[in-house]
């Protein structure tokens, strides 16, 4: 033995303590710790500044991923065919994907074709008649002593918080803005859409290495119910709404309600948010029946209530509870806090949200 070689390494080691413990941390040591709590505030800071700027482009980045895990069981689905007559064994992706697009557009085209003239005839008939109902509205309130005297159109536009025309002009070039960039924004959406299930499998394999090796398969189980989820989720809401929309149009119609073509695509459309929505979307087909008798009125309000309940009882509870998960406390929680925080496209979003942070949440807990 050497016992100088054995003094350098005891001298080498650090220092311990009695207890065992490490000797306490030096001036400078605290000084570092400092510093690195500073830099990472200022870090989190500037990229929470970041993602607020930039928040709206961060909402068409996550529409794109829901809808891009709730389309790809059905391109999985469209790969695995083998009736393409190139020579390979499956369908590429990318004309899985164009497959898909071209079904839905075809689809939403001839449903166009179909409801459309219709709709626009309706719809010229409904402005008509418009100024006949607001006279029969204004009748009523006057005879139940609310109004002083009826309203001419114009009196009514100018008492309406858009007066001036200067507040009338900033009104339609805000709204003619707004109906330009809803249409960017939904072609953006497909587009990334679309490259987002192209490039699936490499993003999915760059998440996992996130990971430590024994945890990716809990977190690969994790994304497959993730997908499952919200695949529910936007087949549920598609079905859901096609149900709503083709029952109100039936009902109505053998109810004697004119514009219907209309009224239906309201309720349908109204369907898409949660709750809420349905509720919503009843009124103008009530308000329009009340028009023509106030019997109608009664029959088309029964109408939507007996819709709703077998909407409530049979079709939501196979749909979200049993497929999607979210239980109507977690729905109704995730609607107040997503309607609060982005309005109408919060609502929409707010089950698949909720259902993905449950996923979350389970996997964390366990």
């Amino acid at each position: 033995m050497n016992p100088k070689k054995d003094a350098a390494n005891r001298s080498a080691e650090p220092e311990v303590s009695a207890g065992g413990d490490r000797s306490p941390l030096t001036p400078r040591d605290y000084r570092s710790l400092i510093l690195y709590a500073i830099w990472m505030t200022t870090l989190t800071a500037l990229v929470l500044w970041a993602a607020y700027q930039v928040r709206h482009v961060l909402l068409l980045i996550y529409i794109s991923g829901l809808l891009a895990v709730g389309f790809s069981p059905i391109v999985r689905l469209i790969e695995k065919q083998k009736a393409l007559p190139i020579g390979t064994q499956r369908f590429p992706r990318w004309l899985a994907i164009l497959v898909l697009y071209l079904v839905i557009i075809g689809t939403l085209t001839g449903i166009g074709f179909l409801i459309f003239p219709p709709l626009v005839d309706q719809a010229q008939q409904f402005g008509k008649a418009l100024p006949e109902m607001f006279d029969r509205a204004q009748a009523f309130l006057v005879s139940r002593g609310i109004l002083d005297h009826p309203l001419s159109l114009k009196e009514a536009v100018e008492r309406a918080p858009v007066a001036g025309s200067t507040d009338a002009v900033g009104t339609v070039f805000g709204t003619l803005v707004g109906v330009i960039g809803g249409v960017f924004g939904s072609l953006t959406i497909l587009i990334l859409t679309f490259y987002l299930l192209v490039e699936a499998d490499q993003l999915r394999s760059q998440f996992l290495r996130l990971f430590p090796p024994s945890r990716r398969a809990r977190v690969s189980a994790a994304s497959r119910d993730v997908t499952v989820k919200v695949s529910a989720w936007l087949g549920g809401q598609l079905f859901l709404g096609t149900t709503i929309g083709v029952t109100s149009a039936i009902g109505l119609w053998l109810l004697g309600v004119p514009f219907f073509y209309v009224l239906a695509l309201v309720s349908g459309i109204g369907e898409l948010i949660p709750i809420v929505g349905p509720v919503i979307s009843a009124i103008p087909a009530i308000l329009v029946a009340a028009t023509v008798s106030w019997d109608k009125a009664l029959f088309v309000l029964i109408f939507f209530v007996v819709q709703q309940q077998f909407e409530n009882h049979v079709l939501v509870p196979k749909v979200m509870s049993r497929q999607v998960g979210v239980s109507a406390v977690t729905v109704i929680v995730s609607l107040l806090i997503g309607g609060n925080l982005l309005g109408v496209v919060g609502a929409i979003l707010a089950v698949p949200t909720a259902a993905i942070l449950l996923v979350i949440f389970n996997e964390m807990r366990e």
